[in-house]
């Protein structure tokens, strides 16, 4: 599988509205306080970019396909934090 299906697989998650669980909250301890800062500003953005888009009518793949690449912009950004 390559990277690209996995951002878009991915990128059909931010349909839900974002939110923190057990789990997230769980795995989240011990991470740099940066990338989990950078994780949560991914989260509410890619949420609010998937509902614009659709809100304008356009189609399900195009939507999911432009979040997948703003998906990788931040998966560059946690990448780099030290």
């Amino acid at each position: 599988m390559n990277v690209r299906r996995l951002l878009v697989e991915a990128a059909w998650h931010y349909r839900n509205p974002p939110r923190t669980g057990r789990e997230i909250e769980r795995r989240q301890e011990g991470q740099p306080p940066a990338a989990v800062a950078v994780a949560w500003s991914a989260q509410r953005r890619l949420h609010r970019t998937h509902s614009r888009m659709r809100k304008r009518n356009k189609r399900s793949t195009v939507t999911t396909v432009a979040v997948a690449r703003e998906l990788a912009g931040f998966c560059w950004a946690v990448a780099l934090i030290e």
